[in-house]
């Protein structure tokens, strides 16, 4: 199992890295970025923060900080999250490098190698490539519409001969499907879990980037939901609020779990950055997340309309696809006979760039589903990448033809 962990775990590793260089790609008009455009960070915000910082504060932006993290921003995630509905009571909140960390952290805590841990799939590539670096054994469960597909989530742990370690979703505007799970859905899951011993991860780094205030209330966390017999660990970024640079995440957990996590932390890399917590805690005090937000979402919005407004205009018939209510992605899904790596492959040709389905595929196959993110996209650009990807797949399609006739 270790040998197959290790093998699957060189394929994701690649696709990270590739998909990291595909995103910032200076001659591709590029789809493949999970991450905000440049143009809309808060650089005047930021620079006014820190001019406006007193002298003590800002040679402590240089110095070490506690490994459980800075804690004013501790203090200021805790209003956050309870604003958010997710009541800290008594679990306690750990400052990571990252939300990605904190999934590493997790892992490092429960997981030796040849355990098993259940994800979605599609799953988040980051943290499949986590999981198999520890050599876990992973089972995935197909989601839906509405999220995770509960019987075969019920089938699986009764097939399974031993208790997984813990459950990975994310259940706010997935990465890579766009979803968000319906409370109905959220609700079942916690019911299957329900005296299982089963660890629930809820990693959520898009729920405040939904697009209608009135669904606001979808993006609810399970962690709120007050259930008292599932273990719920929270994860949570700024990089998709703030920024990727800022490498600033947190998870929020019973203090039994807070305790090793700490010392996990400790040994990979003592804290995570002052300069970084520092700036996050001012721009949280001062009021300026929300304002922020409200931007975001409209700009993000925008691109999702005209990227949807183009898909319609210019893809086959062939092609189908979710209108995501939130977040970063859009999900196309192809004819089976077809794989979005030879789509890719023409795509690319042709000057645009996405990532393939099966890069989300925790087994590295199911390869009939592309990922759009319009988060990173010139508004100029959305409609000539349309007509170009588009291009590609019906030549791609036509060939498909050719072959099976």
């Amino acid at each position: 199992m270790y040998a197959f962990s290790k093998a699957v775990n060189s394929i994701h590793s690649e696709d990270v890295k590739k998909l990291m260089k595909q995103a910032s790609g200076k001659n591709l008009i590029s789809f493949a970025g999970g991450m905000p455009n440049n143009d809309l960070f808060p650089v005047e915000q930021i620079d006014e923060i820190y001019n406006s910082l007193p002298e003590d504060i800002k040679k402590l932006c240089f110095q070490y900080g506690p490994t459980s993290g800075y804690p004013p921003l501790v203090n200021s995630l805790q209003s956050y999250l309870e604003n958010k509905g997710v009541a800290v009571g008594d679990n306690k909140i750990l400052i990571t490098t990252g939300s990605l960390q904190a999934i590493s952290i997790i892992t490092q805590e429960f997981v030796n190698e040849g355990d098993i841990i259940l994800t979605e799939n599609p799953c988040f590539v980051g943290a499949l490539t986590v999981f198999e670096t520890a050599g876990a054994e992973i089972h995935s469960i197909p989601i839906d519409k509405d999220g995770i597909d509960i019987k075969a989530l019920k089938n699986k742990i009764a097939s399974l001969d031993r208790k997984p370690k813990f459950l990975y979703v994310t259940p706010n505007y997935h990465n890579p499907a766009g979803i968000i799970y319906t409370p109905e859905r959220k609700r079942e899951l916690l019911e299957v879990l329900s005296g299982t011993g089963i660890i629930l991860v809820e990693d959520d780094a898009y729920s405040d980037l939904y697009f209608d205030q009135a669904e606001k209330h979808l993006t609810r966390s399970m962690k709120s939901f007050g259930v008292q017999d599932v273990e719920i660990i929270y994860t949570g970024s700024f990089s998709k609020i703030l920024g990727p640079g800022f490498r600033l995440g947190f998870m929020l957990s019973s203090e039994e779990i807070f305790d090793k996590a700490e010392t996990v932390k400790q040994a990979l890399d003592a804290c995570t950055s002052n300069f970084m917590q520092i700036i996050a805690n001012e721009f949280l005090t001062r009021n300026k997340l929300e304002p922020y937000l409200k931007f975001l979402r409209n700009e993000y919005s925008d691109r999702k309309n005209l990227l949807q407004k183009h898909l319609k205009t210019y893809m086959p018939p062939e092609i189908t696809w979710n209108e995501p209510k939130g977040g970063f992605y859009t999900w196309l899904k192809l004819p089976s006979h077809v794989r979005s790596t030879d789509i890719f492959k023409e795509s690319v040709a042709r000057g645009v760039v996405f990532v393939t389905g099966r890069t989300f595929d925790p087994a590295s196959k199911k390869d009939d589903r592309l990922r759009l993110s319009f988060s990173n996209m010139p508004k100029d650009q959305i409609e000539k990448g349309v007509k170009i990807l588009s291009e590609a797949i019906k030549h791609v399609l036509q060939n498909s033809k050719m072959v099976i006739s």
